[in-house]
């Protein structure tokens, strides 16, 4: 009897085991506290310096390798060209410049004309009415008798004149005006010319800017191309600056793996090239999409037969900061992150 308990007994015990590796081996591998992933290497937000003009190289101050600060001078282009192109340039806004003066003060004493004839229409005014005055006498004379006739025939002719005059003078003051709008319009005219000369000025002093090729960011250098009096174009990547103290982990997790992954958990790595060294981090975000999304040609379509492909997204670790392996860091270096998320199946 004691035998058959103990078989029973026995039997139980082997069939819970079963039914709990059965379960085990069953569970959704998102399930475990911890996702691991070899498909990981670092990254940095590396820029690429290419010249905004055409020239050639005169002078290259960076050598391989070499740490930069944003600001630094890299390489210098031979500038005689565009120091002459300024030169002109600015003799250009220094012509529209003189220019413009010029027809202000021409303006000036233009308005200095209208001035002047409208003065003489105040004298011929003046002169007019004592002139009408005198008219008016002669003809009250003549007819009283006491006057001459040729009396008033002179005061009649003298009004006469002094009318044409003021009429001449009318006429110079309306010209003098339809000059001063002539004048205000070629005054814009040459301020519009002076802003282009300085606009190409402004353009000139940039080009000639150009030349001095600087760091945009801090960094190290590399894949470093430039050579003195080599020839460069607008446009062609001349050197790259690698800001390693902002490197991160992009790593490729399979979709199975993600589903208690969240932004801020921390994650433990381990790099080939460091042996023996644990770097820490945390999970700073998911990507929107798997690899394959942004192939230009889908991987998949829906015709033919299909074969499902568990699919990889990337997720970007950042690194702890204040660990000193992270300066041994280098670009591309292959890496294992160990996401913790929190206790699982697989926890004790």
């Amino acid at each position: 009897m004691a035998f058959s308990r103990n078989a029973r007994a026995g039997a139980v015990l082997a069939a819970a085991a079963l039914l709990g590796g059965a379960l085990w081996l069953d569970r959704p591998e998102s399930a475990a506290a911890r996702q691991a992933t070899d498909y990981a290497y670092v990254h940095a937000d590396f820029t690429v310096v290419a010249p905004r003009v055409a020239g050639t190289i005169s002078q290259v101050l960076v050598e391989d390798h070499q740490q930069v600060a944003p600001g630094d001078l890299l390489a210098t282009l031979d500038d005689r060209d565009f120091a002459a192109a300024l030169a002109g340039a600015r003799a250009r806004v220094d012509g529209a410049r003189a220019a413009l003066d010029a027809l202000q003060a021409e303006q000036a004493r233009q308005q200095a004309a209208i001035r002047q004839a409208a003065a003489a229409i105040d004298a011929d005014d003046a002169s007019l009415s004592l002139a009408r005055a005198e008219l008016a006498r002669y003809r009250s004379l003549a007819a009283e008798g006491s006057g001459t006739v040729q009396q008033r025939q002179q005061a009649q002719a003298r009004l006469d004149v002094l009318q044409a005059g003021r009429a001449q003078h009318l006429a110079a003051l309306e010209a003098a005006r339809r000059q001063a709008e002539v004048l205000d319009a070629r005054l814009r005219g040459a301020r519009a010319s002076l802003a282009q000369a300085e606009a190409a000025h402004t353009a000139a002093q940039l080009q000639l800017s150009y030349t001095r090729i600087t760091a945009p960011v801090g960094g190290m250098v590399g894949h470093r191309t430039l050579r003195v009096g080599a020839q460069v174009q607008p446009g062609k990547p001349l050197l790259a600056i690698v800001p390693l103290e902002h490197a991160y982990v992009e790593a490729n997790f399979r979709e199975t793996q993600l589903a208690r992954v969240r932004p801020g958990q921390r994650v433990r790595m381990a790099v080939d090239a460091l042996p023996g060294v644990e770097l820490t981090g945390r999970v700073a975000s998911l990507g929107p999409a798997s690899g394959v999304s942004y192939a230009p040609i889908a991987p998949h379509n829906a015709t033919g037969n299909f074969t499902k492909i568990v699919q990889r997204i990337p997720v970007r670790i950042e690194f702890d900061a204040g660990q000193p392996a992270l300066a041994r860091l280098r670009v591309g270096m292959s890496v294992r992150p160990e996401i913790e998320t929190g206790p699982g199946l697989d926890s004790p």
